[in-house]
């Protein structure tokens, strides 16, 4: 049983009413080797999002370039209907038409 925990204190992001806890996840470690394509655990690396969300945090951060689009699609299968108060911050790319 996971145990809601602290986690080094919350802050309001300025001009708006979001409350984040100070530790968040960053995402690019689910992503396969050298951050490119899946990891060798999909069902594994649900679970840690999961347990990460279980225990207090609130805030992951995650980008189309990882995998690419690898870890958001996790994200999606991991924790989709999204907790209230859950904030996903996601920086995106063009890859061109060559990728």
């Amino acid at each position: 049983m996971t145990k809601q925990m602290e986690l080094g204190g919350s802050f309001t992001l300025p001009n708006t009413s979001m409350i984040l806890n100070r530790m968040g996840y960053g995402a690019m470690q689910l992503a396969g080797p050298q951050v490119w394509g899946p990891p060798r655990d999909v069902d594994g690396a649900i679970a840690v999002l999961r347990e990460a969300v279980t225990a207090g945090i609130n805030h992951i951060d995650t980008s189309d370039l990882y995998g690419p689009h690898v870890t958001n699609q996790i994200i999606k299968r991991a924790l989709h209907p999204y907790p209230d108060g859950l904030v996903v911050t996601a920086a995106g790319a063009d890859f061109g038409d060559d990728h």
